[in-house]
C-alpha cells in the first residue's frame, strides 16, 4: 500500500485545527485526540519507511507536486513534498518521540504539575497545549518534507511560531511570555538569513527548488556561494541555538517540560543541522562557508558544555547540554562527506536519550512539587526508581559509554573530526574529545545532586513518589532506544550505506586506530566522571550557591551572552533608532515644516498686493504698460 507523502504533514495539522476551532466541545478528549493524531503520523511514517526499504536505493525518494503555488514572472514555485532517505530519518523521529511526548503530556498535564500556575480552565489549557504540540510536530514535517527552500521556510516559521505558543504558554507568567518573545525575536534574525539566503538563490539561479539549486552550484561564483552558505548558517545558529544566537535556549525552559523535550530532541533545535546537510551541495563548494559551520559548531560545542557545569536548575542544565550536543552534530556536518552520516546519527540518538532526560527531569519536578533546583533534591533513586533507571541510562547514553547510543554517534564525530589532517584536525579533535569530557562532568553532577547523597528536600512538605503509567512508559521507551539505537544504525555502516544517494559516500582517513580514539576518548570521560564525584558525590552539596571562580559566575550568567547581545546589538540598536527617529523629525519632517513655512511667508507678502480697490489696479495696469511700452522702445533704439 502506498500511502501519499502530504498525509503526514495532513494528520497532525488536521488535528491542530479541530482543536483550535472546535472549542469547548472537546476539553474533555482533546488531549486524547491530540495524541492519536501524533501516533497516526507515525504509523504513516512506519508504512512509508517499509515501502522504502523494499524499493532499490536509488528508487527510494518519492516526489510530489500538490499545486503550482507561486506562479508570479520569472518565479515559479510548486507546492512539493519529498520523502527520501535524509527525510524520512526526520519524519520517523519527529512522529516518534514526538508521540511518545504527546503520550507522556497526558499525564503531565492531568497530574497537577505546576498548579500554582494552572489557569483557572485546564480543560481548555489542556486542550490547547495539544493543539500546539500537533501544530509543532505539523511545521517540523513540513521544514523536513518540502522539496524546495521557499516550502522550507513555510516549515521554519511555523515551527517558529508553534515555539512561541509553547514557550509562553503559562502566559500568566512574566517571565515564560518574556521567554516566549526572545525565542521569537532571537529566532527572527536567523529567520533574516534563511530569507536572503532565498533572494540570492532567485536572483542567480532564478529558482528556490533543492533540484535546480544544487544542479546550478557548479557554476555559480565563489561569491554566491559563500553568501547563500553563510546566510543559511546564520538561519541554523537561530533555529539550533548555536553561538551568536543561543541566548534564547535557556530561558525557553520556562515552558512544560515536554514542551523542552519536543524542542531539543525531535523539532526546532534539529532544524538547523537539517538544513545545513541538506544544503550539502552548497557548502561543499563553498570552503569558507564550511569553515565558518566548525567553527560555530567547535565553539558552541564548549560554551554550551562550560555553561552546563554552572547550572543548578535540571531543565537548563540539560538545556546548555543540548547546545553542546548539536555542536557536535554542526561541527560534524561542516566536515563535509566525511561528517553528514555522523551528525544524522547523533542527532538520532540525541533525540532518544534527550527525551529521555527532559521527560526524567519532569518526572523529578511532578514528584517534587516543581521544584527545579538540583540543590534541593538528594537521594531521590529508591523514591523514584523507574525514574532513576531511565534517566540513569539516557546519562550513559549522552557521556558516551559503550555499548549505549551516544558511543557511537559521538566517537564517530570525533574520529571524523580528527581525521580532518593536520592542524584543523587537531584541533577539532581536541575540542571534541574535551567536550566530551565536560559532558561526562556536568551530566555526572546532574545525576549525583539529584538522585545520590543526602536527602536535601526533607522538611521541604515534598512527598517524592513514582509518576503515574502513562508518563512512565515513554520514559521506558526511550531508555530502551538510549542503549540500542547507537548499535542499529552504526555496526555495518546502516545509516552510512541509507544516506549514500543523499549526502555522498563517507570517507573517513583515520589517524589513530578506532580502538585508540576510544581509549583516549573513555578515559577523559572517566576524569570528568571522577571529579564531579569528587566535588558532589564524596562530600556534602550545599543547599545555597557558593560563590564560585569567576569562570563559574560566568557560566552561571551563560558566559555573558545576554550582556553581549545587550551591548553588542541591542544598545546600539537602540541609538541607530533614535537617531533615524531624529533625523525624520529634524531632517524629513523639518524640510517639509519649513517649506510650508516658506510657502506661508510667501503668500502673506503676495497677499498684501491684494487691496480691493479698482483704482490701485488700474494704476498698476497702466505702470505695467509702461513699462513695457518704453522696453520695447528701448529695445529698437538700441
Amino acid at each position: 500500500m502506498t500511502l501519499p507523502v502530504w498525509l503526514l504533514i495532513a494528520v497532525p495539522l488536521a488535528g491542530a485545527a479541530i482543536l483550535l476551532l472546535a472549542g469547548r466541545r472537546c476539553d474533555a478528549w482533546g488531549h486524547l485526540l491530540g495524541t492519536a493524531a501524533a501516533l497516526a503520523s507515525f504509523g504513516c511514517a512506519a508504512v512509508m519507511f517499509t515501502g522504502m526499504l523494499g524499493r532499490d536505493p536509488e528508487q527510494r525518494a518519492v516526489h510530489e507536486t500538490l499545486f503550482s503555488w507561486v506562479p508570479v514572472g520569472e518565479l515559479r514555485v510548486d507546492f512539493g513534498l519529498q520523502l527520501d532517505q535524509l527525510s524520512m530519518c526526520f519524519a520517523l523521529l519527529i512522529t516518534g518521540v514526538g508521540s511518545l511526548i504527546h503520550i507522556y503530556s497526558i499525564g503531565y498535564m492531568a497530574s497537577g504539575a505546576q498548579p500554582a500556575e494552572r489557569p483557572d480552565d485546564p480543560g481548555r489549557s489542556r486542550r490547547l497545549f495539544f493543539a500546539y504540540l500537533n501544530l509543532f510536530v505539523a511545521a517540523m514535517l513540513l521544514l523536513v518534507l518540502a522539496d524546495n527552500y521557499l516550502g522550507l521556510y513555510m516549515g521554519w516559521e511555523g515551527v517558529g511560531l508553534a515555539s512561541y505558543l509553547l514557550i509562553g504558554f503559562w502566559s500568566h507568567k512574566p517571565s515564560a511570555a518574556t521567554a516566549a518573545k526572545k525565542a521569537f525575536v532571537v529566532n527572527r534574525v536567523g529567520d533574516v538569513g534563511l530569507a536572503v539566503a532565498l533572494m540570492v538563490m532567485f536572483a542567480s539561479v532564478g529558482a528556490v527548488g533543492f533540484d535546480a539549486v544544487f544542479e546550478a552550484t557548479p557554476q555559480l561564483g565563489d561569491g554566491t556561494l559563500t553568501a547563500i552558505g553563510l546566510t543559511l548558517l546564520l538561519a541554523a545558529c537561530g533555529k539550533s541555538a548555536q553561538v551568536p544566537l543561543q541566548s534564547w535556549l535557556g530561558d525557553a525552559m520556562e515552558g512544560p517540560t515536554p514542551v523542552s523535550a519536543l524542542i531539543h530532541a525531535a523539532t526546532m533545535v534539529t532544524a538547523g543541522v537539517y538544513l545545513i546537510v541538506r544544503s550539502g551541495p552548497v557548502f561543499d563548494l563553498a570552503p569558507h562557508a564550511q569553515t565558518a559551520v566548525v567553527i560555530v559548531g567547535a565553539v558552541t560545542l564548549l560554551f554550551g558544555a562550560v555553561i552546563g557545569c554552572a547550572k543548578d536548575d535540571i531543565k537548563k542544565a540539560l538545556a546548555a547540554s543540548t547546545m553542546s550536543q548539536i555542536g557536535y552534530m554542526v561541527l560534524a556536518a561542516g566536515l563535509g562527506p566525511a561528517g553528514y552520516a555522523f551528525a544524522i546519527m547523533h542527532l538520532l540518538t540525541h533525540g532518544f536519550f534527550k527525551a529521555g532526560l527532559f521527560l526524567g527531569a519532569g518526572s523529578v519536578m511532578h514528584a517534587m512539587n516543581d521544584e527545579v533546583d538540583m540543590r534541593r533534591y538528594g537521594g531521590l533513586r529508591t523514591a523514584l526508581p523507574i525514574t532513576f533507571v531511565t534517566f540513569g541510562l539516557g546519562y550513559l547514553a549522552i557521556i558516551g559509554i559503550p555499548p549505549l547510543a551516544g558511543f557511537f554517534s559521538k566517537d564517530g564525530i570525533i574520529e571524523a573530526a580528527l581525521g580532518a589532517g593536520g592542524v584543523k584536525g587537531v584541533i577539532l579533535g581536541g575540542v571534541t574529545i574535551l567536550g566530551a569530557g565536560i559532558t561526562a562532568f556536568y551530566m555526572t553532577r546532574v545525576m549525583l545532586m539529584t538522585f545520590f547523597g543526602t536527602r536535601r528536600w526533607e522538611g521541604s512538605g515534598a512527598h517524592p513518589h513514582e509518576a503515574p503509567a502513562v508518563m512512565t512508559w515513554p520514559m521506558i521507551l526511550l531508555a530502551i532506544g538510549s542503549v540500542t539505537a547507537g548499535a542499529a544504525l552504526a555496526i555495518g555502516g546502516t545509516l552510512e550505506h541509507w544516506l549514500e544517494p543523499v549526502v555522498g559516500v563517507q570517507e573517513i582517513h583515520h589517524v589513530l586506530p578506532v580502538w585508540v580514539v576510544t581509549v583516549i576518548v573513555l578515559s577523559v570521560v572517566a576524569v570528568g566522571v571522577a571529579i564531579a564525584y569528587r566535588m558532589y558525590g564524596a562530600r556534602p552539596v550545599p543547599t545555597d550557591v557558593p560563590p564560585g571562580s569567576a569562570l563559574t559566575v560566568a557560566a552561571r550568567r551563560d558566559l555573558y551572552g545576554d550582556t553581549v547581545n545587550e551591548r553588542v546589538l541591542m544598545r546600539p540598536g537602540m541609538t541607530f533608532t533614535r537617531r533615524l527617529v531624529e533625523l525624520d523629525d529634524e531632517a524629513v519632517d523639518g524640510a517639509g515644516a519649513g517649506l510650508g513655512a516658506g510657502v506661508s511667508r510667501v503668500s502673506e507678502r503676495l497677499r498684501q498686493w491684494q487691496t480691493g480697490f479698482a483704482r490701485s489696479y488700474a494704476l498698476s495696469m497702466l505702470a505695467g504698460t509702461a513699462l513695457v511700452v518704453g522696453m520695447i522702445l528701448a529695445v529698437n533704439l538700441w
